[in-house]
């Protein structure tokens, strides 16, 4: 079933174990609605929507876009990593953020 989500270019379905029964949510896409309740700012948001079109984005651009310094970036960036929405890849300079596409399992 996860195989078959990720291969269709979803989100892997999420799992929740409510002591009496298995739910399983299958999500099509990161809607604007779904960032909200993860508690995401316009920002991180918007920048979500700049990812699906351009599939990586560096800190300094994220700076650049949104006319925010660096510690702002990072900090927003990282908040997204820690929310599963992002995944940081490279090192040093050639650090950059993908959209995740597999969420945390239990």
């Amino acid at each position: 079933m996860i195989e078959d989500t990720l291969n269709h270019g979803l989100l892997e379905p999420e799992f929740e174990d409510t002591g009496t029964a298995i739910v399983v949510i299958f999500r099509k896409r990161m809607t604007e609605e779904f960032l909200k309740e993860k508690g995401l700012n316009d920002r991180q948001i918007e920048s979500v929507e700049y990812l699906k079109e351009n599939e990586r984005i560096k800190r300094k651009t994220y700076s650049d876009i949104f006319d925010v310094g660096a510690t702002t970036a990072y900090k927003e960036l990282d908040e997204m990593i820690e929310k599963g929405i992002l995944e940081r890849r490279g090192e040093g300079r050639a650090t950059h953020y993908v959209l995740r596409t597999k969420t945390e399992r239990f």
